[in-house]
């Protein structure tokens, strides 16, 4: 159990202390996977930054994830989820279209066009938990389009089957616990109430101005004068 999303942060960048990670651009999955990430920035010494990614609705139950897809287009689609519900053509362009504008939107209401350039930089992206797998499976898929290597996606808790599976499409995966009777993420915090858009932008603009605060001063350069 973790008290909530800043322990389980904290414990999480404590076990990726010491893998080479140093450095890394940390990419926490708004809104509760930022909150994780914060302290795991903390302890690699790298940049706070956000990768949206949106799940893909399933028709007449938008509760029920097909998949998910990033702000770029990059998607992942549910195998077993696709093949049950016999999902029409026109309806999943329709859907990609439209959550791969909100991903955007949203993703620019956080800051994203801020985010460090991430072409062969190490990325590590987090969540607060992983149950279908489906966005992180597409943010994943987004950093690779930009670049990004290596992606390691670090997480508190998963199943070991999504887990696995996500072994496949990341360079490495890290969980603190691989429970296969995960039934829901919430299941293993004390303390995991909602987190809000206002919040995870104050958190984002705190780590920024915090990690401006602590730069070292860069030597003023002496002025030519003409002669």
């Amino acid at each position: 159990m973790f008290q909530d999303r800043v322990e389980a942060g904290e414990r999480l960048g404590e076990h990726l202390s010491g893998m080479g990670l140093e450095g890394a651009v940390v990419l926490g999955i708004p809104r509760g996977g930022v909150v994780v990430a914060a302290p795991v920035a903390d302890a690699l010494h790298g940049p706070l930054g956000v990768v949206v990614a949106r799940k893909l609705r399933a028709p007449h139950q938008p509760e029920l994830a097909i998949g998910a897809v990033a702000a770029d287009g990059s998607y992942w689609l549910e195998p077993r989820a696709m093949r049950i519900l016999g999902i029409d053509q026109d309806y999943l362009e329709n859907e990609l279209s439209f959550q791969t504008g909100e991903a955007r939107r949203r993703e620019s209401m956080f800051d994203g066009h801020l985010r460090p350039s991430v072409a062969g930089h190490a990325v590590v992206i987090v969540d607060d938990g992983i149950a279908t797998g489906a966005t992180a499976m597409a943010a994943v898929r987004y950093m690779r389009a930009m670049g990004a290597s290596p992606i390691v996606l670090a997480v508190p808790v998963a199943s070991p089957e999504r887990a696995d599976m996500l072994r496949g499409e990341a360079d490495r995966v890290e969980c603190l616990i691989e429970d296969p009777g995960l039934f829901a993420v919430g299941q293993y915090y004390i303390d995991f109430q909602t987190v809000s858009d206002e919040e995870v932008k104050r958190l984002l603009l705190a780590f920024a101005s915090r990690k401006r605060d602590t730069q070292p001063a860069q030597p003023k350069q002496g002025v030519r004068r003409a002669s």
